[in-house]
């Protein structure tokens, strides 16, 4: 009876063991990407290489173009087949992007840990960390519903003309603000009803990247003194002027592309980017708009 006895303690021993290990051990956590994009081509294989790289588990790309534009599936395809990406149609829809980001996350909040929600020139950066999922992963974001991190937005570089280089490449100058605007990555598990691009949702339990509630700052999409050495994301908003006039011109998945729309964007170019007749010439001649505020004032500051 006793070596019966001695067999069962010890594999009592070994069970609570087991136990005790997957008690610590984290759960697996999964991760993924909402986006919508429209005339992306250009740029949706260097996008989805990043977040492929950063341990991203799948990116479901709501596909905005026009009934007869081009189709993501002409250069992502590799990505398609490996189910990395998953294409919505959403063509020849107008200020879809709050629509298509509440779908995005009806659909998958039970199945991933975090959502992403980012453009497709908004690119994240994790300083000491290769791998997303071990960032998300620490304790200190266990109370947080939702992270918020800000973006460094890349100036134009001067130049006016799109080429081939990486974006990271081409537009090395970032402007540098004390005041600037958040994007989102939300938990699974949580249900809401996104009314903003931003913070998602005004009620979530948010943070900054560094696991602090941002709960001053609760009803705004900005932050004060955004801390640019850590965690944040490079936003491509601009690019040449070229590809900033093409980019107005197809029209916002939020504002759409009517005209005062359009002022208003071209009216944050020039806040963040060098003003020059050049540039103020070629976007009139390729929107059709009336910059002559911004000529007077580039002229009577002497800018060249």
């Amino acid at each position: 009876m006793k070596p019966k006895k001695t067999y069962h303690t010890i594999k009592i021993i070994y069970l609570s063991i087991f136990v005790f290990i997957i008690f610590l051990k984290s759960p697996p956590i999964k991760v993924c990407l909402c986006t919508i994009g429209k005339l992306e081509n250009l740029y949706v294989r260097e996008f989805v290489s990043h977040y492929k790289s950063y341990g991203v588990d799948k990116i479901f790309i709501y596909d905005n173009n026009n009934i007869n534009d081009e189709r993501f599936e002409t250069v992502i395809n590799d990505y398609i087949k490996i189910g990395f990406v998953m294409i919505i149609d959403y063509r020849g829809k107008e200020k879809q992007q709050l629509m298509a980001y509440q779908d995005c996350l009806n659909k998958n909040l039970k199945v991933f840990s975090w959502i992403i929600f980012y453009d497709m020139d908004e690119y994240i950066h994790l300083k000491n960390f290769s791998n997303i999922k071990d960032y998300l992963n620490q304790p200190k974001f266990k109370k947080c519903q939702s992270i918020q991190l800000n973006m460094y937005f890349h100036n134009d570089n001067d130049l006016l003309y799109y080429d081939n280089r990486s974006l990271f490449h081409r537009f090395i100058e970032k402007v540098r603000r004390p005041i600037e605007p958040v994007k989102s990555i939300v938990r699974g598990k949580i249900k809401i009803n996104i009314d903003c691009v931003h913070k998602l949702n005004m009620n979530l339990k948010s943070c900054n990247g560094f696991g602090k509630f941002n709960k001053k700052e609760k009803i705004n999409i900005l932050t004060k003194n955004p801390d640019f050495d850590s965690y944040y994301i490079d936003h491509f908003c601009f690019k040449s002027t070229e590809e900033f006039v093409n980019k107005i011109n197809r029209g916002s998945a939020f504002y759409g592309k009517e005209d005062s729309t359009k002022m208003v964007k071209i009216g944050w170019y020039f806040e963040r980017n060098k003003r020059t007749e050049r540039k103020i010439s070629f976007i009139e001649k390729y929107t059709g708009l009336n910059l002559s505020q911004f000529r007077n004032e580039v002229r009577n500051n002497t800018i060249v």
